[in-house]
């Protein structure tokens, strides 16, 4: 059911990968509504979100499509679960012929665990389809307004539905979906007509201070949109009103961009499309008065200059000797990968926004909503009190001959702490042979019954005759398909760096003694700085190959590396060691 589109980009000259970019592509966008609407007959398609939801055949509230198999509606539409619940999606009118509706049964009924009935609050519910609809001129998803969405006084928005036409008259045969137009009314505004107190942050009005203009009984739950550009967004969703298009009483909505997060916590697959709506100009709301209202801020918050984000950063890292299980913190950019529930492989944090893994991890799963990553993870199985779990919104994969990594960008990004930390890329470093470096990962067969992270310790090797300087060679050391994805780490300086990401169908390679052997990080560094930059240390006492070999992108908040330019104070300690060397001579001649 997922409604994807599939882009190729990649490396080299002729570039290759795969990017799925999914509902936020689709959403909002009718075909058929190309026109001005100014009459009160909806044109066949022009709205094709909106659903009409019955029992026993009856329309009694509207809704909204968000994606191919769930239904945004107003939870006052169920004080009682309804018999025979249907929604159908496509229609033009309730009575006559439909050509191009279809109609499902409902599956489960979410009502908002805040909704408050007597406050009207939170007055929001989901709805899902016994099987998915598929996607028309007629049936489309509307986009859904993101937090920090701002709708000020004055922004056109529409209202549709089957409601009455006033309040106690019917909508005339054939029943024909309605269309209205009605300006945005700022919440302190709003607050002043219904009486300070009545008016939450969960709210939005819309409506005409003359009236006339209004949605009305049997329209709840319907959509109250806005365009931006191409695209339409849901703002609100049809809740409570006194009368009907009365004189400075604007109809009241629930404010969609409140509930992104209770939304994705319900709808883990094919997740809507969620759009920021943006209003220009000034917002007129903020000089509405009346007794009892709270003065509008009048000074913005202080500004403060973000703290670039460092990578390979680990305080919670004590390695114990001898010791393969990892305690929490220790190694914090460890990610989890997991689908439908379950872990897959390991992974990365390697930006503020971003996760690196094993191509192969996605070879029969490339569907970003079908994924998710978990961050400050110990235990698989067990209380995980420091962990945060992140949908992913697309899946980018490299396209070189032979192995090839993913990244894959996060919904949200996480807030950093000891427990999450991004590590540092290798774009060009050298780990010298008989270095200490570390992997880690999550395997079924390790880790007791909690499945803790284990960690493995190992040594650079010399990769043998006819190897690729392409390659990094190490001990040999165990590694399942739990771990493929996970990281080859070693410090250089006070910071960490991936070198390699691991693979369990790795390479051993047979010399004197078998080495295993890893594609370097800095393979890949062109489509690293493509597709996420390059995070810089902490410090930059890390050695590093020349500057014409390092690439660094630049991200938001975070600055670029130098390169690793030598310390001036370095020069001070070769001068010292040479004159105590100097004097030694003298001493034993």
């Amino acid at each position: 059911s997922q409604q994807c589109s599939v882009v190729i980009q990649g490396e080299g000259s002729i570039a290759h990968c795969v990017l799925i970019v999914c509902l936020s592509a689709v959403c909002g966008i009718t075909p058929l509504n190309t026109r001005i609407v100014g009459g009160q007959n909806a044109p066949p398609g022009n709205w094709p979100w909106q659903a009409s939801l019955q029992t026993s055949g009856s329309h009694f509230c509207g809704g909204s499509l968000i994606n191919s198999q769930w239904v945004l509606t107003a939870a006052h539409c169920f004080p009682s679960i309804p018999a025979r619940l249907t929604v159908s999606l496509g229609l033009q009118s309730l009575q006559g012929s439909n050509p191009n509706g279809v109609s499902r049964t409902v599956t489960q009924i979410i009502v908002n665990p805040n909704y408050n009935a007597i406050a009207n609050d939170n007055d929001i519910c989901l709805l899902q389809l016994s099987s998915p609809v598929t996607f028309t001129d007629f049936i489309v998803p509307v986009c859904l307004a993101a937090p920090g969405s701002t709708f000020f006084s004055g922004v056109s928005s529409w209202v549709t539905g089957w409601g009455t036409i006033a309040s106690g008259v019917s909508l005339p045969p054939p029943e024909n979906l309605m269309e209205v137009n009605v300006p945005i009314v700022g919440n302190r505004e709003c607050n002043c007509n219904y009486g300070v107190g009545s008016i939450t942050n969960n709210m939005i009005c819309a409506g005409l201070r003359a009236g006339g203009k209004d949605s009305c009984q049997g329209d709840s739950g319907g959509p109250l949109v806005s365009k931006q550009g191409s695209r339409w967004i849901l703002g609100g969703i049809v809740s409570f009103g006194n009368g009907c298009a009365q004189p400075n009483f604007p109809g009241v909505y629930t404010r969609v961009s409140q509930y992104q997060s209770w939304i994705n916590s319900q709808i883990t697959s094919s997740q809507p499309g969620f759009v920021t709506f943006t209003s220009t100009g000034t917002d007129s709301d903020l000089s509405i008065s009346c007794p009892g209202l709270p003065p509008p801020p009048t000074t913005l918050p202080p500004t403060t200059t973000a703290k670039p984000v460092v990578c390979g950063q680990a305080p919670m890292n004590y390695i114990l000797e001898g010791s393969s299980v990892a305690t929490a913190g220790m190694w914090p950019w460890m990610a989890s990968l997991q689908r439908n529930g379950s872990h897959m492989c390991g992974g990365t944090l390697v930006a503020v926004d971003s996760v690196l893994s094993n191509a192969n991890c996605f070879s029969s799963s490339p569907t970003p909503s079908e994924w998710t990553v978990v961050l400050g993870r110990l235990k698989q199985n067990g209380s995980n009190p420091f962990e945060v779990t992140l949908n992913v919104t697309n899946i980018t994969l490299s396209n070189l001959n032979g192995s090839n990594v993913a990244v894959l960008h996060l919904s949200t990004q996480p807030s950093l702490s000891n427990y999450i930390q991004p590590i540092c890329l290798d774009n060009g470093r050298t780990f010298v042979l008989g270095s200490t470096c570390w992997a880690a990962g999550w395997n079924s067969g390790q880790g007791g019954v909690e499945q803790v992270l284990q960690e493995f310790e190992t040594l650079v090797e010399n990769c043998g005759n006819g190897s690729s300087s392409d390659s990094i060679c190490t001990r040999t050391f165990t590694l399942e398909k739990g771990d493929s994805g996970g990281p080859l780490m070693c410090k250089l300086g006070d910071s960490w760096f991936q070198a390699a990401v691991l693979s369990a169908g790795n390479t051993t390679r047979q010399t004197r003694d078998a080495v295993m052997q890893f594609p370097k990080l800095s393979t890949f560094e062109t489509f690293l700085a493509r597709t996420v930059g390059f995070l810089s240390p902490a410090s930059n006492s890390t050695n590093n190959t020349s500057a014409s070999n390092s690439t660094n992108a630049t991200l938001p908040n975070i600055t670029a590396s130098n390169g690793g330019a030598t310390p001036a104070h370095s020069l001070v300690f070769l001068f010292f060691h040479l004159l105590v060397f100097s004097t030694c001579l003298q001493l034993f001649s």
